[in-house]
């Protein structure tokens, strides 16, 4: 446990250094068997304690560590037991923040949305920490591995911490290149067809090093 928790704290700093979370907001979990590690409330990244894990199982009970889990534990439960999510990050990014006041799903305009799935739902408003906020994320992740949430931020899960990471920050540039090209006076960026998206999510099944079938 103790390796993996160090695994999530890198994850996390990693957020905070990218810009992605500011302050405490924010949080990062990890699946390890049927325990949840899980960055705890209102304690900066950079002052996490590598050694001393916060962990929950599965109902949300507290099986290890000395700090209570973030406000946002809701979340993070209801993909574990909903989705086949192995880590989780969730992010205040700032575009993806401000794209979330202004549309109901990010569209198509690159290719890498394919990434989540195809185009990002934005889940309704809810109060952070509740079950309603919980429920409006699991619809908008229908069939996609990231939503954007409703004056919020972004909420990506993956196989893994890097995984997650890596989409919440690909998310975060489709934002603000979606905010960049709506900006021009007079235009509408184009959306790719869904036939494109769908041409791509085949082809990043096979992206990436990956060992012989031989091997």
């Amino acid at each position: 446990m103790r390796d993996a928790w160090r695994e999530l704290v890198h994850t996390a700093r990693r957020t905070a250094e990218a810009g992605l979370v500011h302050g405490t907001s924010g949080n990062v979990s990890l699946r390890w068997g049927d325990t949840v590690l899980i960055t705890p409330t209102g304690v900066p990244y950079e002052r996490l304690d590598e050694d001393d894990p916060c962990a929950v199982d599965l109902d949300g009970q507290r099986v290890a560590g000395s700090l209570r889990p973030t406000s946002e534990l809701p979340l993070h439960l209801a993909l574990y037991r909903h989705t086949e999510a192995r880590a989780v990050v969730h992010t205040h990014a700032v575009h993806a923040t401000a794209v979330s006041t202004l549309v109901t799903e990010l569209p198509a305009l690159h290719y890498l949305c394919a990434l989540l799935g195809g185009p990002v739902r934005v889940a309704p408003y809810a109060t952070y920490g509740s079950q309603e906020l919980a429920d409006h994320m699991l619809d908008a992740l229908r069939d996609r591995t990231g939503c954007l949430l409703a004056h919020h931020g972004t909420v990506v899960y993956g196989d893994t911490l890097d995984q997650a990471y890596d989409h919440t920050a690909q998310l975060e540039w489709m934002c603000q290149l979606w905010l960049l090209a709506s900006s021009v006076p007079g235009r509408a960026p184009a959306v790719l067809p869904d036939e494109e998206i769908a041409r791509v999510v085949g082809k990043l099944r096979h992206y990436g090093q990956r060992p012989d079938a031989s091997d």
